[in-house]
């Protein structure tokens, strides 16, 4: 769960040490997961290229694909890749299990009924630190998801 994640960061002590090194390089704990899913969801956000080359933040009218809205709930990250197709992000900061496919079908559905034009496909990508086999079961007959696990690496080097 996320409180499990935050305490087990708090726990480590690295925080206190590394904070402020950690935001500016873009980096986290080796072997950790992200603290917070907006912790996730703020680095993906700039760094949408490292999901998929191309990738980029919807944005219409001043309406950001961060936390986009979708009938009275939100979508992670709503992007568009370099076809001008629309891609839904649904982000697990732990582990992805497939109760999350229904959740991301839904938000991708709304899209495509009250956002896409005729001519876009709408796709959805999971991201999570470990992706469950009940996820990969349930995405195998499932068209149009794609899934990701994401690694964090933390070093330190020293400066002459």
């Amino acid at each position: 769960s996320k409180d499990d994640a935050s305490m087990q960061m708090a726990d480590s002590g690295l925080d206190d040490v590394v904070g402020d090194e950690i935001e500016t390089q873009g980096e986290y704990l080796g072997g950790a997961e992200f603290a917070f899913e907006r912790d996730l969801q703020n680095y993906l956000v700039k760094n949408l290229g490292s999901i998929e080359p191309g990738l980029k933040l919807y944005n219409q009218d001043g309406i950001t694909g961060v936390e986009y809205p979708v009938g009275g709930r939100r979508i992670d990250i709503l992007a568009v890749d370099n076809q001008g197709d629309l891609v839904v992000i649904e982000l697990k900061v732990s582990k992805g299990h497939d109760r999350v496919i229904g959740q991301i079908l839904r938000y991708m559905g709304w899209i495509k009924e009250n956002l896409a034009d005729d001519e876009q496909t709408v796709r959805g990508i999971i991201i999570a630190k470990d992706i469950s086999d009940d996820l990969k079961w349930a995405c195998s007959v499932t068209q149009g998801i794609t899934l990701k696990e994401y690694s964090i690496s933390f070093s330190l080097d020293k400066v002459n």
